[in-house]
């Protein structure tokens, strides 16, 4: 039986790949940082929580890292840990750099340290991009990051490419593009979007402020991404690879077609605002993801359309759940709603 750890399993890619690879036979662990609220329910939402074996680590502290490796002796491991929101990243910069990017080259000098055989999966972005000069982006299309966020993760990639090739170690750079899912956090702007759609058609809320409704992005459904992941790690040679669906839509899009989705007019129900608008921001993605299906055998199969349905139907299904007083694993009660969040963007 293979095994496999997983960094950031309690996430929604960690989710979702803990998953795919039950369902191929493996041992999965996961690490997962200690808390004074636990945050399992997206392994408790997909019925896996008691399928998994956790192991409490920190991407701040090397230590606990070589643990986690030492205890689970896994034949690949899945980088996904990190602070991941983007707007996050502007608000605690330093933070960010110290786990999206130093906890790239923890992970890659622990297996070095411990002079194991093991695979690693490097989750880097799309974000890597910034506001490319060339579209589509693939991966020889030059890097030029426009958050803290993005600039960590640039120094994670380099990272695993130095210590692939100084080192013989198998790691993979999957340069995702933006994937989404019912299980996405509530941070990020599919999800505030489908979620908020949700509560206004039953009416729970009635407006739903945004920011830049012009950023433009690659969307794809998260359960097929992870798959790219696992055929990353199967290859004879380890590599670098796009997955994405070579198609652009703008929030507004995303917006109009939420709304669609429950037969309601996006523009009586949003409005913008100025708070919600990033320092700097990316105006377009779109990726190629050929060398991907040539090289792996992978493709996108879920659309944009029926990306945003599959998650509004979700959260509008949940929201219905609750408002009869039934019990689940779910994030969305105790979100706190965002008007009452100060950052320098934020602040009346």
């Amino acid at each position: 039986m293979k095994k496999a750890l997983i960094t950031g399993i309690t996430g929604q890619d960690g989710a979702y790949l803990a998953e795919f690879l039950l369902k191929k036979g493996y041992r999965v662990y996961g690490t997962y940082r200690r808390l004074s609220t636990p945050n399992f329910w997206r392994l408790q939402y997909l019925n896996i929580f008691e399928k998994i074996d956790l192991i409490p680590a920190d991407l701040v502290d090397a230590g606990s890292v070589i643990e986690a490796i030492s205890i689970s002796e896994p034949d690949e491991i899945y980088h996904l840990a990190a602070q991941s929101f983007v707007g996050a990243s502007f608000e605690q910069p330093i933070g960010t750099g110290a786990v999206t990017g130093l906890g790239v080259t923890r992970v890659l000098e622990a297996v070095r340290q411990l002079e194991i055989k093991t695979r690693v999966y490097q989750a880097s972005t799309s974000e890597l991009y910034g506001n490319a000069q060339e579209t589509p982006q693939t991966e020889k299309t030059p890097f030029k990051p426009q958050s803290p966020y993005s600039a960590a993760k640039l120094y994670g990639y380099w990272m695993t490419e130095i210590y692939r090739e100084a080192y013989g170690i198998y790691a993979c750079n999957g340069i995702l593009f933006n994937h989404e899912s019912p299980i996405r956090g509530l941070e990020f702007v599919t999800r505030k979007i489908t979620n908020a759609v949700a509560k206004i058609s039953l009416g729970i809320e009635k407006k739903l402020p945004l920011g830049n409704l012009e950023a433009k992005r690659d969307w794809g459904y998260a359960p097929e991404y992870v798959q790219s992941m696992w055929l990353m790690l199967q290859q004879k040679k380890p590599d670098d690879y796009v997955i994405a669906t070579n198609e652009t839509h703008s929030v507004q899009e995303f917006a109009e077609k939420a709304f669609d989705v429950v037969g309601l007019d996006w523009q009586k129900h949003t409005k913008v605002d100025r708070r919600f608008m990033r320092p700097l921001d990316v105006n377009l993605l779109k990726g190629d993801y050929s060398k991907a299906e040539k090289k792996l055998g992978w493709k996108p199969k879920t659309r944009f359309e029926k990306l945003v349905k599959i998650m509004v139907e979700e959260d509008l299904e949940r929201w219905q759940r609750w408002q009869k007083g039934e019990h689940f694993p779910w994030d969305a009660p105790l979100y706190p709603n965002e008007m009452k969040i100060l950052t320098r963007s934020l602040k009346v």
